[in-house]
């Protein structure tokens, strides 16, 4: 795992940790803007990175993460080299894992931004709460698992002005999405349906197609290579292999029948 440092001297550093040597870590979820307005390591590390539109983000969280007293942090944009499909790999199929143990998971919601937090949270009239509501972030596949990972989630406007944490925002998560509060509040995932973990997904979308099977891979517990150019159908295909298998470990006998209708998924539980 790649993580994040600041030097005394405010430069950025990008050091590599095996996995029973990594230090306490914050952790971003956010949503990506034009490929081109991300900031790679490669950008980080030549000092061409603060021109573009997301260093933003990365400036946020690097500062937030001192603030909490934390050394290293990790953000996807730079802290993968998506050129290669073999670390890429290794990413998504560990990315649940690394956003369920970091110390602190930071929310930036880039297109919330409000001028008086002052209301309270409570309050049905809050300045916040309809851009919260709103927020391109609860549309995207991959925030799903950056929603549930964590034990620990903070919400921030564009600003970095803080909004509130997974708790104190419960109901208006719950509203937004159809999830479950006590799955909030990390009730483990395996205690829900197959079919109702789907659900959940619905409308949520991806910039590449097969993304929408392997955003799924942490919410069941599976792992599967990654075939980018093999189309929504067939990753959803190999996923529903994959969990398939997972169920025939868990229960002997087979508890959950797949079915699929090529334009998604859907799964039935069987007592």
């Amino acid at each position: 795992m790649r993580l994040l440092n600041i030097d005394s001297d405010g430069a950025y550093s990008l050091l590599s940790y095996a996995t029973n040597d990594i230090p306490s870590y914050a952790i971003l979820s956010h949503t990506w803007g034009a490929d081109e307005e991300e900031v790679t390591s490669k950008d980080l590390m030549n000092g061409s990175g603060e021109s573009k539109a997301g260093y933003t983000k990365i400036r946020f969280c690097a500062e937030q993460a001192a603030r909490d007293g934390l050394q290293c942090f990790w953000v996807d944009t730079c802290c993968i080299d998506r050129s290669s499909s073999a670390e890429l790999a290794e990413a998504i199929n560990s990315m649940f894992r690394w956003y369920r143990d970091a110390a602190k998971c930071y929310v930036y919601l880039s297109d919330v931004s409000v001028h008086d937090l002052n209301t309270p949270v409570s309050s049905s009239e809050s300045t916040w709460e309809s851009p919260f509501r709103r927020s391109r972030w609860f549309t995207r596949g991959w925030t799903l698992q950056e929603l549930l990972a964590p034990m620990s989630l903070d919400f921030f406007q564009r600003d970095g002005k803080r909004l509130g944490d997974k708790k104190s925002l419960e109901l208006q998560i719950h509203e937004i999405t159809g999830i479950p509060i006590q799955c909030l509040r990390g009730r483990s995932l395996s205690s829900f349906s197959v079919q109702e973990r789907l659900s959940w997904t619905r409308s949520r979308e991806t910039k590449r197609e097969e993304d929408n099977a392997y955003c799924l891979l942490g919410i069941f517990d599976v792992h599967m290579p990654l075939i980018y150019g093999e189309g929504k159908k067939n990753a959803f295909r190999r996923l529903q292999d994959e969990i398939t298998k997972a169920s025939k470990r868990k229960y002997p006998f087979p508890r959950v029948r797949i079915y699929s209708n090529f334009q998604g998924v859907y799964l039935r539980s069987h007592d």
